[in-house]
């Protein structure tokens, strides 16, 4: 998490993940953090290169949004590079976005519909670019939110990055099954991720494509700590917009967050993020999620005890999750 890490820290954590088990990252895209306490927000691409020096897995961002501080040309001009220095590594992670970093521009932020609509329009224009380019050949954009002049992107690896769709929704589920490469989401109740499991698919289907080849990723807040008192607090104190019970895309400011943050308490963590320092826990929560048919399941440590954390469960957790 790029909102509480500066980025050496975080390149020298992705290194040490690996090293403890871990085979891929996962970098936030984040103008600024949630709350003044996490601190930073690195710029995701410089880290993912730093990272991709020091580390062997997959890497990519989850998720940037090319619809208001990027235009989607240059978002792939950015993971079309990554890709060329790194081959078969690199996945584009695309996500509708929040204000809290896309209103830095001064752009009107619409209601969800029209950012859902501007995300699978830039998911058009970077393939586009990415088909256009491996042919050999300029390529054009003229639609609602985008226009793209002829061009192609000159640094391009021989098979694009696969582009997955962060979603939550079933209709946006089954519009990525069509478009994308592969999907994105986070924690939630089995039957709701299965539900997203089957639009996925009826969008592939429909597209042609076999559901069974295509990426299902998982992002997984949790907690742990030696003690179940520290990782509560670590949940508060670190990572409080993961116990808001309410969308937070329309949020603004690190500051409006830190206000609602103090309304926050223990029981508003229940159901959206383990928090133990039992280890069988944890390993039964991802367990679960695996279970379901994710391919990579990404975890992040609310703490900042992560070398700890790296440590336990490279040793204790991650051996015991069966494939």
């Amino acid at each position: 998490m790029l909102e509480q890490f500066a980025p050496s820290e975080a390149v020298a954590l992705a290194a040490f993940a690996e090293q403890n088990g871990f085979r891929g990252v996962m970098a936030d895209d984040h103008f600024q953090p949630w709350v003044p306490q996490q601190g930073q927000a690195g710029f995701v691409w410089n880290v993912l290169t730093a990272v991709a020096e020091r580390t062997t897995g997959d890497i990519g961002p989850g998720v940037t949004a090319p619809t208001y501080r990027w235009h989607p040309a240059i978002v792939a001009q950015a993971s079309a590079t990554l890709a060329s220095m790194y081959p078969g590594r690199h996945w584009l992670g695309i996500g509708s976005g929040e204000a809290l970093n896309e209103h830095i521009v001064g752009a009107y932020w619409p209601e969800p519909a029209e950012r859902i609509n501007r995300m699978f329009e830039a998911i058009e224009v970077i393939s586009k670019l990415f088909t256009a380019s491996i042919a050999g050949r300029d390529v054009k954009h003229s639609g609602p939110h985008f226009t793209l002049e002829s061009t192609r992107l000159w640094t391009m690896p021989p098979v694009a990055p696969e582009i997955l769709v962060a979603t939550s929704g079933p209709l946006t589920a089954r519009r990525a099954g069509r478009v994308a490469d592969g999907l994105i989401t986070v924690a939630a109740p089995l039957e709701r991720i299965a539900g997203l499991f089957d639009r996925f698919a009826l969008g592939a289907r429909d597209a042609g494509k076999d559901p069974a080849t295509m990426p299902k990723v998982l992002q997984l807040h949790l907690s742990w700590a030696p003690t179940d008192e520290e990782a509560m607090r670590n949940a508060l104190v670190e990572w409080p917009n993961g116990g808001m019970r309410f969308p937070k895309s329309d949020i603004r400011s690190p500051f409006e967050f830190e206000q609602v943050a103090r309304m926050v308490r223990p029981e508003d963590f229940e159901g959206r993020m383990v928090i133990s320092s039992d280890t069988d826990v944890h390993r039964a929560s991802i367990q679960k999620y695996a279970d379901l048919g994710f391919d990579r399941i990404y975890l992040h440590n609310v703490g900042r005890n992560q070398r700890e954390w790296i440590e336990v469960f490279g040793r204790d957790v991650l051996p015991a999750v069966r494939r």
